[in-house]
């Protein structure tokens, strides 16, 4: 397993922008996909966008696509998710997860796959 630490969480008005990074630790980072989740006051956690351990293939929520990106940087073992246009909506606490597979390059949107989260940060996004 990857033991991951979200940062980069913070307030901002709607509009503005905020990119998060999961910093991994763990020798079977960069042969495990990422997800980014976001759960809501009173919501459940909800998937946001997934990249593959090698990082070309990439998936999003249709509530998200257009407006974040997700991409990798495996020699620094560290996951981002760059959120542009955000709305009051997007307020959220935000984990990533991560998922091993060895020598396939899959991600997965179901949160239960994934066995490796983060502790989360706290988006925040004004009217």
């Amino acid at each position: 397993q990857v033991q991951l630490v979200e940062s980069g969480g913070g307030l901002v008005q709607a509009g503005g922008s905020l990119r998060l990074s999961c910093a991994a630790s763990g020798r079977t980072f960069s042969s495990s996909a990422v997800g980014w989740f976001r759960q809501a006051p009173g919501k459940e956690r909800e998937f946001v966008a997934a990249i593959t351990p090698s990082g070309t293939i990439t998936y999003y929520a249709d509530s998200v696509k257009g407006r974040f990106t997700i991409s990798r940087d495996n020699a620094k073992n560290t996951v981002y998710l760059q959120m542009n246009s955000l709305k009051p909506e997007d307020t959220a606490v935000y984990y990533c997860a991560a998922r091993y597979y060895s020598g396939s390059n899959y991600y997965t949107t179901r949160r239960e796959e994934y066995n490796s989260w983060g502790q989360g940060t706290q988006v925040t996004v004004s009217s």
